[in-house]
């Protein structure tokens, strides 16, 4: 169940997917948050600004949650994002033995809206979290936050 504090997070994702658009990057933003509720690292799709198509922000998080948290902590944390994981952010997360995973838009929409968008097909399959990393947590797609990241889609679209 998504909670209010759970929103409050996903809203944070929405700004940071906001900001990659600023920054000539695809919409997605990601947060982790330790157990007791703090914020301990967020990130943006940086793909291009990085010339890397692995610049993810749950790839970048699974990284730093490796670096800085032990396993307990890990496991403790949970990930906040825009959107679903794409198979190598999920993958990272499973290796890496982060918790629950909560996401505004799930993977089969952003592929959805990216079609409708005249977008080509993705090079990497979009498949659900749990295919992938079978043990974690997941909630989502969030009802109205959806919406708002399809529009975030379509802005990024508009300004190429």
């Amino acid at each position: 169940m998504v909670t209010d504090n759970d929103l409050q997070h996903l809203r944070r994702c929405l700004e940071l997917a906001a900001e990659a658009i600023d920054a000539g990057d695809e919409p997605f933003g990601s947060v982790l948050v330790g157990a007791d509720g703090t914020v301990l690292a967020e990130d943006r799709n940086r793909e291009t600004s990085a010339r890397d198509q692995t610049q993810h922000p749950e790839f970048a998080l699974a990284r730093w949650a490796a670096t800085h948290l032990d396993a307990d902590a890990r496991a403790a944390a949970t990930v906040y994002t825009s959107g679903e994981h794409c198979p190598m952010c999920a993958a990272a997360h499973g290796w890496v033995g982060l918790g629950r995973i909560v996401f505004a838009s799930s993977s089969a929409q952003t592929s959805a809206w990216l079609s409708d968008l005249g977008v080509g097909p993705s090079p990497v399959r979009a498949i659900p979290i749990q295919e992938v990393a079978p043990g974690v947590a997941v909630e989502g797609p969030v009802p109205g936050l959806d919406d708002e990241v399809h529009e975030l889609h379509r802005r990024y679209r508009l300004t190429r």
